[in-house]
């Protein structure tokens, strides 16, 4: 037998399809806009743009021959690469020895972190810390050590582990393996998915962030992509307040040809991890 919906079902579906495709256009379009401004001779910044008016390269030229965009790409691609890595080290090796019931400390540390994600210190206290006592004003190394450890994402991992059948680190230590072999031959194999998640999102985190480089950067050779995408976007502005013409239009397109260049890379990282992503996220919220 045929099965087949009724009318209010298939109002329903169509309302879905409607409505997420609405949701497709109201996330995608901006991105589009800004591809369609950086490609145009004269962006009509002001109007509904979905092809570009005119064609040009050359905002992508001047954008890409900028020795400042080009060593912000250097910077922000060393931060990427290096923090990730020290993040994932980090994160790792505390999920684990959370997971260890003979790890004497155990509750004790995890209370410590967990304090760490409702109650911080602030803005000028970190300043003072970071400057004065660290003396990592003026260092790259201010934009890998602080945050090397996510607590929100030592929590899903530390689940991930804990789901791991002891049987398994039974059978190492059997052998004669110690912590150290259930952790990198046992732990690590099976946790692909989660490890990958992670990343992502420390990964996207360090190429997005500004904020650390702007207080503790300033004045430097080291400032990352998105520091130099923030002066370009202020000085954008204020050509356009100044209305110069063929210069605030000038302006305009570089502004958006920056945008793009800066986010097309870590958008490319999608596709690459997404079949690892939704299993990843999910381990967290199965049990914790």
């Amino acid at each position: 037998m045929v099965y087949k919906p009724s009318i209010g079902e298939k109002v329903f579906n169509l309302f879905n399809i409607l409505f997420m495709a609405l949701m497709i256009f109201i996330c995608f379009y901006p991105f589009w806009y800004c591809v369609t401004c950086s490609l145009s001779k004269q962006a009509d910044t002001a109007s509904l743009m979905l092809l570009p008016n005119g064609f040009t390269l050359a905002t992508y030229k001047d954008v890409l021959a900028r020795e400042a965009i080009q060593k912000g790409y250097l910077v922000t691609i060393f931060v990427v690469v290096v923090g990730t890595i020290i993040n994932l080290i980090m994160t790792t090796i505390a999920a684990f020895l959370l997971t260890r019931k003979n790890f004497a400390i155990r509750g004790f540390l995890t209370w410590m972190m967990l304090f760490t994600m409702y109650f911080g210190g602030g803005m000028i206290p970190t300043y003072i810390v970071y400057t004065q006592i660290l003396g990592l004003e003026g260092s790259i190394l201010v934009l890998l050590i602080p945050g090397c450890i996510s607590v929100y994402n030592m929590i899903v991992m530390r689940t991930n582990f804990n789901g791991i059948p002891t049987s398994l680190e039974e059978s190492v230590k059997v052998d004669g393996g110690n912590d150290m072999h259930v952790l990198w031959h046992i732990i690590i194999p099976l946790s692909k998915a989660v490890i990958s998640v992670m990343v992502l999102f420390y990964g996207v985190g360090h190429w997005n962030s500004w904020f650390n480089a702007s207080l503790y950067l300033q004045g430097t050779e080291i400032q990352p992509l998105q520091l130099r995408l923030r002066e370009i976007l202020i000085l954008g502005q204020t050509a356009a307040e100044g209305d110069a013409g063929d210069v605030s239009t000038m302006a305009e397109n570089i502004k958006y040809a920056t945008i793009i260049v800066a986010t097309l890379p870590i958008l490319l990282v999608y596709p690459v991890i997404q079949k690892y992503f939704v299993k990843g996220v999910m381990i967290g919220a199965v049990k914790g």
